[in-house]
């Protein structure tokens, strides 16, 4: 794995492919003949209208109605000249060829391919595309051992032309080529492929080697054509023969003809190429602009280059005739200077584009592929400005083998709250380097790692493949763990960086991407652990790690203590705090939403549960029986008089160890929701907490405090006091606010609290000024509170 230094905003560098050469000489420049034009005295280039990378053809409306192809077997004279196209009207018609039924019936292969083998008509190129490169990788692996087979110099390419005019689209390729009993065997039967058969000869004669990585089913590739072609010609030529043969077949008929090509105009000097007539509703795909774009999305990484015929222009200065006023009055001035008058027009003109510039560098060795690279392909593929994160390169050998380049992004594009998007288009699957789709719902990549992106290129898997091919498929499920576990070494790498700031970036735009992993996939929660932060009550500016958290625990500390909340600030001020703070006890502030249901999942780290401070029966480690026994027998009676007054609000009422200054609070049973997730449920868009999940409340109360030890002394004396009982419930309804809770009856609590300061202010109003003056003059004098009056209003209203 590899780290991506992070630069400012970079433009991305777009190249220009084709030739642009500007002379007026080469725009008018045809080539007349049908023979091959010699390319740098090597080689020789195969292309339409006779002109090589370099010349172009004026753009005009009358250009595309000279190839008439309605009797012709190859688009715009892909190897001849549009001289002899004008020609087609006149030509002869072509002869009769001997006519041969299919192996199987059309409906049922029609039946096969539209409903079972490709549900989008999109990928007839990318099969026919693979259909070329298929054919070159054959050639070019038998020229090793044959090299008569490249005796006719003709470059190793596939070339694209389109007729959007007439809804005509020819591929041709300068591959192997097939023989007439090629043609029958391969075209004349389904799923026969002549790839198929060459592996399986390398197979049984032991010499396959890395260059052996066709792809394969020829057969069923070129059938998908129909998906969009009611007739389909093929020209073919094989450097085994010396007779260049055409099929024709169409969608609705039973049976195709085979013929020798007799026509010169026509021949070319090895290959295939493939016309194929189009639809009347699927004449789109003849748009050039539309052509070079499903090459780009299908069959970019391709190692052979892929030209396709695009429309291109270039600006121009040329003379405007000037107004004949204007010459006459130029002719009268003869002292000032005569300007000839120009405009700027733009020059059309046809040529061959370079469509799949995009190298596959993940089929390189990683050690010699720079960051640069890695950068370019990032920025280039997934159509980014920024630089990643981080990337990692790597191979897979064995049981399954298959070729990646994973990057991290530096931003999440899809904003921070988005993260329960099911589908991303982040991972593009390759088989053999022919784009299959980006369309996954977790098949490859868990949906919280869905923000990871890059390309996976797999030898084993079919092209065809299905939905349920990846959730069935033994094999997508070895890759996808090699994937998930490349992803966490990248993530695990950006945290332990000695720049802080990295992963502080990195949480703050994909932290809850791991923390959703926490509930999603149990089998990582190792991995995934490691890598979360939290703030905490001695990290309240800064999030520290799990790993920091266990290393600052104290010897007794038998738990990790998290408390769940809206933010730090109402974390740092809960009631359930106080005696842990006290103690040293460091305790994590869960304040994201998805925080409390990710640590509830993980349930502990190093062998440490984690424990929620705001429930019950919690054990802080300084336990005292005998202490407590006590405690128990001096306020037992009083807790069961609070709770005989409070009733159902609460499951029971308890002696507190968790509180130091505040006189009560109310705690969660150790099953059901906490007052944080209640709060979260009833935010939601149903708002409805079932029965079982709310729980108990416990009612805890402090011993120490004022307030309880008045209120206990009133339970002993006078139990019925309805002061004390209004006291109850008002204590109870504070702890309510105070522990997290929603209170059932907020307008009453704040009548209550209203009810109460007036009491108390009117009481102290009422204090005789003498007795203050006694009072203070006394110089042992003991200020004493106004609490006792504030919690029995009786008396003061008495006074009122």
């Amino acid at each position: 794995m590899h780290r991506v230094s992070r630069h400012s905003v970079s433009s991305l560098l777009l190249r220009s492919s084709g030739s642009s050469h500007r002379s007026s000489a080469a725009a008018a420049a045809f080539s007349n003949s049908s023979s091959p034009v010699v390319d740098n005295g090597s080689k020789h280039r195969w292309h339409s209208g006779g002109l090589t990378s370099g010349r172009r053809i004026p753009s005009s409306s009358s250009y595309f109605p000279q190839l008439n192809l309605t009797n012709r077997f190859f688009l715009g004279g892909l190897y001849g000249s549009p001289a002899a196209d004008s020609d087609v009207s006149s030509s002869s018609p072509p002869p009769v060829g001997e006519k041969y039924e299919y192996q199987a019936e059309v409906s049922r292969l029609m039946d096969l391919i539209v409903n079972s083998l490709y549900r989008n008509k999109e990928v007839f190129l990318r099969e026919l595309i693979s259909n070329a490169s298929d054919a070159l990788d054959k050639l070019r692996f038998l020229s090793v051992t044959e090299p008569e087979l490249l005796k006719d110099a003709v470059d190793l390419d596939i070339r694209i032309q389109t007729d959007k005019d007439n809804g005509i689209v020819a591929i041709t390729d300068s591959g192997i080529g097939m023989t007439r009993q090629e043609l029958i065997d391969c075209l004349g039967t389904i799923a026969q492929s002549g790839t198929a058969k060459f592996l399986k000869a390398l197979k049984d004669s032991k010499d396959a080697g890395s260059d052996n990585n066709l792809i394969g089913q020829f057969g069923v590739g070129f059938y998908s054509a129909f998906l969009v072609s009611e007739r389909i010609v093929v020209s073919t030529k094989s450097p085994k023969s010396d007779k260049q043969y055409v099929w024709e077949g169409e969608a609705s008929a039973s049976s195709y003809t085979i013929r020798e090509e007799t026509d010169p105009q026509n021949l070319i000097p090895r290959g295939t190429r493939l016309t194929l007539y189009l639809k009347r509703d699927d004449k789109g795909f003849a748009d050039p602009e539309r052509v070079q774009k499903l090459v780009k999305n299908y069959s970019q990484f391709v190692s052979f280059p892929i030209y396709t015929w695009q429309e291109k222009g270039y600006t121009k200065e040329v003379e405007i005739d000037e107004d004949p006023a204007e010459a006459k009055k130029d002719e009268q001035n003869a002292t000032s200077e005569k300007k000839k008058k120009t405009k700027t027009v733009v020059e059309r003109y046809w040529d061959w584009d370079l469509t799949n510039e995009t190298k596959q560098i993940w089929l390189r060795n990683p050690k010699e592929v720079s960051a640069e690279e890695y950068n370019e392909f990032y920025k280039k593929t997934f159509d980014e400005c920024l630089e990643p994160f981080a990337y990692s390169h790597f191979t897979t050998e064995g049981e399954v083998e298959f070729r990646s380049v994973l990057y991290i992004p530096s931003i999440a594009h899809s904003g921070k709250d988005d993260i329960v998007n099911p589908k991303t288009k982040n991972i593009r699957l390759y088989v053999k380097r022919v784009f299959i789709q980006d369309d996954f719902d977790g098949e490859l990549f868990p949906r919280y790692l869905s923000f990871v992106k890059g390309v996976v290129d797999s030898n084993d898997l079919p092209l065809n493949v299905s939905r349920e091919i990846l959730q069935e498929s033994q094999i997508v499920q070895i890759m996808r763990k090699r994937l998930v576990q490349k992803a966490f070494d990248m993530i695990l790498w950006i945290s332990m960086s000695e720049n802080k700031e990295d992963y502080e970036k990195f949480w703050d735009n994909f932290g809850r991407y791991l923390k959703l992993g926490c509930i999603d996939d149990r089998e990582n929660h190792k991995r995934i652990a490691p890598l979360l932060r939290f703030f905490s009550s001695q990290s309240e500016e800064e999030m520290i790690s799990l790993d920091e958290y266990v290393e600052n625990m104290k010897p007794e500390q038998k738990g990790i203590y998290y408390i769940a909340a809206d933010s730090v600030t109402s974390a740092r001020s809960a009631p359930f705090l106080e005696r842990l703070l006290q103690k040293d006890l460091q305790v994590l502030y869960l304040v994201d939403p998805i925080d409390e249901v990710a640590v509830q999942n993980l349930k502990s780290y190093k062998d440490k549960n984690f424990v929620d401070i705001s429930k019950e029966d919690l054990d802080i480690g300084d336990k005292n029986e005998e202490k407590e026994k006590v405690i128990k027998q001096e306020f037992g009676q009083t807790c069961d008089w609070i709770k005989k007054r409070l009733g159902d609000k609460v499951g029971s009422v308890q002696i507190s160890n968790r509180l130091s200054s505040s006189p009560c609070v109310l705690v969660a049973g150790k099953f059901g929701y906490s007052a944080n997730m209640e709060r979260l449920m009833k935010s939601q868009t149903v708002g409805h907490i079932l029965p079982f999940m709310k729980g108990r409340r416990i009612f805890e109360i402090n011993p120490e405090h004022e307030i309880i030890k008045s209120l206990s002394a009133t339970c002993r004396s006078n139990p019925e006091d309805e002061e004390a009982l209004r006291a109850v419930d008002l204590l109870y309804e504070a702890a309510e606010v105070s522990s997290g809770f929603t209170p059932d009856n907020p307008a009453q609590l704040g009548g209550k609290i209203y009810e109460m300061m007036s009491m108390a202010l009117s009481g102290k109003r009422s204090v005789p000024a003498e007795g203050q003056q006694s009072a203070s003059s006394s110089p042992h004098h003991i200020p004493q509170t106004l609490e006792a009056e504030a919690v029995k209003p009786g008396e003061a209203g008495r006074h009122k």
